[in-house]
Parts: C-alpha cells; structure tokens; sequence
C-alpha cells in the first residue's frame, strides 16, 4: 500500500519516547452539547493618569486627551455584553507610590461608564505600573474549574516606573506563569529608551505583545486592535482531558473533542481502543497567545502509536517564523493498509500522542489544546470505491475563480464558529495577528480552490519599511492541514501594506485518496466541511494606519458533486440538499460564554514568512520502531 512518505523542510524533528502499557483509567467522554467549561473571557485597562500624561501631546492637545479619546474608541468596537473595566494609576495624588485605582469594575461592557470615568480621570503623581498591573489581575474575574477563557491587562502608558516596588516586569513574569489565560499586552505613548524597554519586557513576560504608539492616531488604533484581540479570542469547545507525560495513566478517549494544555518541550498521550478496520483521524490544535515569542523550528507534532515500540503514524507542523505565535494544528490518521496485514491494523489498544517542541526563547507557558477524535467506518464489502483523484486538474493555479461582486462576511474565530460561506466573492477584514475561519461544504468528487486578495491600505506617515506576512491554509473535515509544500500554492507571502494574492486549493475528494502517498492527498478522503484560515503576521501593525485590513475571498467549489464515493455513482440531483451541507453556525455578533468559550486570538496553523532560510514543511512518516 502507498502510504505516506516524508516531507522534510528542514525541520526539527523531535525523537518519540518509550513508554511501556498499563491499564487504562476511566474513559473520557465528552458532554452531549460537546462542550465542557463555562469560561469566562475579560480584559482590564490600565491607564496610565500619572503627571507627564498632562503634557502636550505635540499636536496641541494632551496625552491624556488623547487617552480618554482612545478609551473610548476601544469600548465602542467591543461585542455586547463582553466584560471590561478601567483601572487609573497617578490620578489621586500627587506623590505615592500607592496611588492606583479601580475606576470601573469589570462587567459586561458598560461604554458610557467607561467613559465617563476616563473622563474624570486628572494627571497628578507617580507611575506605580508593578503595583497597578499586580492589583489589575485580581480585578479580573477568576476563572471556574476547568474553563479556558482569555483574561487580559491592556497597559497604557508614557512612561517607565518610578517606584519599582513592585517590579513591573518581575510582576509580569510572575502573573504569566500563573496559568494559560492571562495575557499583559502594553502600548507606548510617545515613549523611548528605558520606557519603552520596559514596557516591551512587561508585555513579553506577560504572554503579551507591545505596541509603540508615537501619536494620538497610533494610540487610537494599537489600542483598538489589543482590545480586539482580546474580545475576539479562539472560542474552544470540548469535553476536558488530561493527558498523561507517558502511555501509563493516560486517559481514554471515546470519539468526541477535548481539551488539554501543553507545555514547552512536553508530550502528551491519549488512549484509544481501535478496531481493524475503520480509518480513524486525530487533530490537535494548540492555541498560544497572539504573538507571543516564537522561532521558526518549533513544532507541534501528532502521533499514532501501538504495541510497545511502533509508531503507526506521525505528523509534524513547524511555526515556520519568528513574529509572532499562531494556533498551529497538526492531524494524523490510523488507515488500515489497503490488503490488510499491516502492523498497525490489528483492533485493540493504542495511543495518540501529542508533542510541542520549542527552541530557547519561545514563550515559556502551557498553551490551550483542543483535540479530536473521528472514526469512519470501512466502506461495505459490496462497494467498489471510486479511484483516487491525486491531481489538481482543473483545481490547479489557472482555475477560473468568481467574479461577481462581494459579500460582506465576519469570519470566526476559529474552527468551532467558523463562518459558513458558498462559492462567490467574500469581503472581510483582519487585525495583525489575527485568523478569520471561514467553513465550505466540498462533496464526493469536488475540490476546493480560493484566492485570498489583501487590499492596497494606507501606511503609517504614507510609507513604511517594516514587512510583514499574509498567509492561508485549509484543513479537511477532520482538521487536516492540507496545500502546503505542495509545489502547486504557497500559503504564505510578505505583506507591506501594497495588494497581495494567496492562491490555495485541494484535491478532489476521493475515499481512495487514503491509499496515495502524498501528504497533501491523503487526508482529502471525506466529504464534508472544509475550513479556511486567514492570517495576517503581528509586525503589520507596524505598516497600516487602519485598525484593520481588508481582503476578498474569491471562492470555487470546482466539479460536479456525486452522490457518495463508489465508482460511477450518480450525480446529486440539482436543487436537492447537498448532504455534506453543515447547517451549524456558532457566530454571534456578541459575546458567547456558553458552549463555544473565548480564549486566545488566531493565527493561522503554519506560515512562512519570505527570506527566512528555513522551509515551510509538515513532516508525516509512517510506520516505524521506536527507538
């Protein structure tokens, strides 16, 4: 049986552990709505209202004019019912290194108190930034057992600290290491030098990210786009699991979504009872905190493994840059051998392991993981499969794409509220490090093909020599990441604020497909929903005047759809709901804490940026001994 061959990019790819079988605990089973926790996502201001914040801000007003505008414009942009509050430091006296107030709690958003209380807010005494970043982390709400959300500082300020007591970057680091859900993002108004090292040290040690911001314009827009990163988090949904650092303990997974966390340079594995004959498909998506450190070598890797030293199956997906953390989602799959007799196709035990690989200097905390667990059935002894469809064909780089004029759309955060969209023509926008997912129903014998079109914006100063990137990639029914290092697209291009396109695809869908050896073939074995995920690099914050930046989608589902996967099947008669339809749609304009929680802002699973010397790569390898 052809199976899947290796890929390598020069990557790093990490060694597989022994670990010797136990007996199993009590299965995992996810809940019937599929979701697990009731999280809570919040974000606290902390303004900075010390005496400098008086002075002119070189455009004939005050800093603090411009902060109080700022505030507002955040407030205005974020969904209803998200919880926010406002915390001031130097505002009540003139000397005192204890001067630091809650302002407004944090509730669902109350936009005309948040202003009004800004709007109070008088520049007098010192910049006690450790103490007001300490006290702002209790003003968050805690979160309830077992729940992912995302709790968020947003740090304003002029300055550096003049008290240090507390530190404010020992403060960050401590508050960073405290859990998974807590982010410090920080914004520098009109600062240099040691403020703005600081400030930096405070957002990279708080799992965050510092935005420089050298006039009102720029605080306006760094502080809308931290504040929607924040509200606009990867909302999560599954039943909690823990894995286990060997195959000894670890729990055992029914098919169903989980969740878990993962550290730095840590496996982790999941137990599963296999039949020997249905094709099983596993995903792991790890979500950081946007833009945190990175290098272009870390990984995350999915494996399948049995007996006491065999690994069936194993992928590996590379961060491929250093700009800033993405979710990053790898898939690997058990596909018994086309004649039977495999090693890895006897029924019983084995063991889904998932590993994260970081170099020296990458974000140092436990990253959210949402897994999944499908199981499909062998197809009858009667049915004789369609061939397998390996080619781009018509689907290629020439395909004839829409024309027509665009459709508003508001991507989701993610794959669980993904937007469900059609071929045509999509209008949207993004924020720099940000992901929009977009879901398609693609049937037996169809393939999908889109282009993705970042339009002419306006720069900072109507120039701007950083460069960033934009990138895409498509995932299968099971969350396999496909069309990357295929020699067809390229999922990633620099961005510097001028029109960019990004063209992306799959091949048809064929169950056959399971048997061929390419990376990219393989897991377009199943009708259904596929996804679409958008990106744009964190460094283009430092090119666009515009909070956000519009793209299209120019969308084709290519082919006639069958009406399943046997050889010479019929055609899906016209105006009969198509059967791979997902009628599901997790988006709300406001704010959900329900089944689908907020966490963590996307970005896309894997993405290159032009001139690094490393290759965009997934590495996938079949059957072998572990040694």
């Amino acid at each position: 049986m052809a199976r899947r061959h290796r890929r390598l990019a020069r990557a790093l790819i990490g060694g597989v552990l022994l670990a010797l079988a136990a007996p199993l605990p009590a299965r995992a089973a996810p809940s019937d709505e599929g979701a697990a926790v009731d999280g809570t996502s919040s974000m606290v201001m902390v303004l900075d209202s010390s005496g400098s914040m008086a002075e002119d801000d070189g455009s004939g007003s005050t800093r603090i004019a411009a902060a109080r505008k700022a505030v507002g414009t955040v407030v205005d942009a974020l969904p209803d019912g998200y919880p926010a509050g406002l915390r001031v430091y130097g505002a009540d006296k003139p000397k005192g290194c204890d001067d630091t107030r809650l302002v407004h709690p944090v509730k669902p958003v109350d936009r005309a108190g948040i202003k009004q209380a800004v709007a109070k807010v008088t520049p007098r005494g010192d910049t006690p930034i450790g103490l007001s970043l300490h006290k702002a982390a209790a003003d968050l709400p805690e979160r309830t057992g077992g729940s992912i959300g995302q709790r968020t500082i947003l740090l304003i300020s002029d300055g550096e600290d003049n008290c240090q007591s507390p530190p404010p970057c020992e403060i960050a680091e401590q508050l960073g290491r405290n859990g998974v859900d807590l982010r410090i993002d920080a914004i520098g108004f009109q600062v240099r030098g040691k403020a703005r090292e600081q400030l930096q040290c405070i957002a990279e040690a708080g799992n965050g990210r510092y935005y420089d911001a050298p006039d009102a314009k720029a605080l306006a827009r760094q502080l809308q786009r931290a504040g929607q990163l924040s509200a606009d988090g990867y909302r999560f949904r599954g039943a909690k699991a823990e894995g286990a650092p060997g195959r000894k303990g670890a729990p055992r997974l029914v098919p169903g979504q989980y969740l878990d966390t993962i550290g730095p340079n840590e496996k982790r594995y999941y137990a599963v009872e296999l039949d020997g004959k249905s094709t099983v498909n596993f995903s792991a998506t790890a979500v950081p905190q946007p833009g945190v450190a990175v290098d272009v070598t870390d990984v995350l890797g999915t494996g399948v493994e049995s007996g006491t030293d065999t690994v069936c199956e194993s992928s590996t997906e590379l961060s491929g840059q250093k700009e800033g953390a993405t979710p990053i989602t790898s898939g690997v799959s058990r596909i018994p051998s086309e004649k039977g007799g495999g090693s890895c196709d006897e029924p019983g035990r084995y063991w889904l392991a998932v590993e994260r690989k970081a170099s020296d200097g990458s974000d140092a905390s436990r990253w959210p993981l949402e897994l999944t667990y499908d199981v499909e059935k062998p197809l009858p002894k009667s049915v004789t499969p369609a061939q397998s469809e390996p080619e781009y064909g018509a689907g290629g780089k020439e395909a004839l794409l829409p024309t027509t004029a665009p459709k508003d759309v508001t991507g989701g955060t993610g794959f669980n509220d993904a937007r469900q969209i059609r071929q045509g023509v999509w209008r949207d926008d993004v924020l720099p490090s940000q992901t929009l997912w977009y879901k398609v129903a693609v049937g037996w014998g169809q393939q999908l093909r889109y282009d993705v079109e970042f339009a002419n914006e306006p720069t900072v100063k109507g120039y701007s020599s950083a460069t960033s990137y934009g990138a895409t990639q498509v995932y299968t029914p099971a969350r396999h990441p496909v069309g990357g290092g295929t020699g067809e697209f390229s999922p990633q291009s620099v961005y510097n604020g001028r029109p960019m396109a990004l063209e992306m695809g799959t091949v048809p869908v064929a169950w056959t497909n399971r048997y061929e050896s390419h990376p990219n073939t393989i897991p377009v074995h199943d009708k259904g929903t596929f996804y679409i995920a958008v990106t744009l690099g964190a460094r283009a914050a430092e090119i666009a005047e515009n909070p956000h930046i519009g793209f299209r989608l120019r969308v084709a589902v290519l082919g006639k759809e069958k009406s399943g996967p046997q050889h010479n099947a019929p055609l899906v008669t016209a105006g009969v709901p198509r059967p791979s339809e997902d009628s599901r749609d997790g988006h709300s304009g406001g704010w959900t804490s329900g089944p689908v929680i907020a966490a963590v802002a996307c970005g896309v699973g894997i993405v290159l940026l032009s001139g690094l010397a490393v290759a965009y790569g997934r590495v996938r390898r079949k059957n072998r001994t572990i040694r």
